[in-house]
């Protein structure tokens, strides 16, 4: 009987079972079924390699897709919900986020061009979602029928300026989807809407221009005596700059 030994460098000696044979380095032989140290490094690369490999088809089976200037999750352009027999329209929206669009909103720094769409039934969807500024946004819908939609989310962003389509069929139901970007802190300073399926069963609060918030911001002055007292000052030293200004310039006219 013949056994190889492997050694560092993937080398190997041949001896017969009554002969002890040295082998390099002070490493011993292999024992059979285990990995050989020098192996390992290239077994770990391959194990990342097929376990991204893994991850990317499973988001493709999720209508995932994304590239360096873009992002959708859980596309779904064909595929009908529960209690929905066929597309009974197809709707086409174009979206634009942008800080200029919360200037009519006063407090707002982020808002969508609209806060409220309307849709039928089993229609499916397709969204033209644009970003004009050079930071991310989001359009993402809340609350979908999770056999469909992972998490019950259907989401579109882009990373700065520039646009991105995709689709998505609604159930059959009465209902309205919150919308907002999930960047931090962009829902809060109003990048939110709402969108209605069968006239909605509702309106979400704190839309802006569409609902009162739950919570208003309030701005509240407190006149206490030295507040006021500064103020008087403040406006009586007002008064004595012009007057002291006019009466500069009437004795340079003068001379």
């Amino acid at each position: 009987m013949i056994q190889v030994l492997l050694c560092r460098g993937g080398t190997g000696r041949v001896r017969s079972p009554g002969r002890r044979e040295s082998v390099p380095g002070g490493l011993k032989p292999a024992r059979p079924g285990r990995v050989h140290p020098a192996n390992g490094p290239a077994l770990s690369r391959l194990a990342g390699i097929l376990l991204l490999l893994f991850s990317l088809t499973g988001l493709a089976h999720a209508g995932h897709r994304m590239d360096m200037d873009s992002m959708v999750m859980n596309e779904n352009p064909t595929r009908l919900p529960q209690g929905c027999a066929q597309i009974s329209e197809d709707v086409k929206i174009t979206v634009h986020a942008s800080r200029k669009y919360a200037k009519k909103f006063p407090g707002l720094v982020f808002a969508y061009d609209r806060q409220s769409w309307e849709v039928p039934p089993c229609a499916r969807l397709t969204v033209r979602f644009v970003n004009e500024d050079h930071i991310r946004h989001q359009f993402m819908v809340h609350g979908l029928p999770q056999d469909l939609y992972p998490m019950g989310m259907f989401t579109i962003e882009v990373s700065g300026p520039g646009e991105e389509t995709a689709s998505f069929i609604l159930p059959p139901y009465k209902k309205t989807y919150l919308v907002h970007c999930d960047i931090a802190q962009h829902t809060e300073h109003g990048m939110k809407a709402q969108l209605k399926v069968a006239g909605g069963d509702r309106d979400l609060t704190s839309l802006p221009g569409l609902t009162k918030p739950v919570r208003p911001d309030r701005y509240p002055t407190r006149w206490t005596g030295g507040r006021i007292a500064f103020l008087v000052l403040a406006l009586a030293g007002g008064i004595l700059l012009v007057w002291a200004g006019r009466w500069i310039l009437r004795s340079l006219a003068e001379d």
